[in-house]
């Protein structure tokens, strides 16, 4: 639960649900495209595997971008969602994403061995162990 700068308890993280429009051509991928994000799409062998790579891809791009203090495009609403008439569309669903707060410093307890695995792929431990949080709660977020 987060906590207001005076001290009281906020009622819950900010989470924004964006329109997704899932879409299959014959002989290709699931793929899934964001109207409020042109440019970021997703795709996987099945139509869940592209929900939900399709979340795990729109929280990625929502943290780099509050990271790098862009602001978000308000959520088109649903009903004014219309798909290129050149798609096959399968589905047209809204994906949410939990808009990432400011960063906090916490002591974790991690296998030496995993730690060295971490440190041989990634420059910024901490960086790493958020994107793959991240990464893991939009999964099961979309499961």
């Amino acid at each position: 639960m987060r906590v207001s700068p005076d001290g009281e308890k906020a009622d819950q993280m900010a989470r924004l649900f964006y329109p997704a429009i899932l879409e299959k051509e014959p002989e290709s991928t699931y793929g899934v495209t964001f109207l409020d994000f042109p440019g970021l799409v997703s795709a996987g062998d099945t139509a869940e595997a592209a929900l939900v790579n399709a979340h795990e891809a729109l929280a990625g791009h929502v943290a780099f971008m509050v990271q790098d203090g862009d602001t978000l495009p308000e959520p088109t609403p649903l009903e004014a969602v219309v798909a290129d008439s050149d798609i096959k569309v399968v589905a047209i669903t809204m994906v949410g994403v939990t808009i990432p707060g400011k960063a906090k410093r916490v002591n974790v307890t991690l296998d030496e061995a995993l730690l060295e695995e971490i440190d041989e792929v990634a420059k910024n431990r901490s960086r790493f162990l958020s994107e793959a949080a991240r990464a893991e709660l939009a999964r099961r977020s979309a499961s």
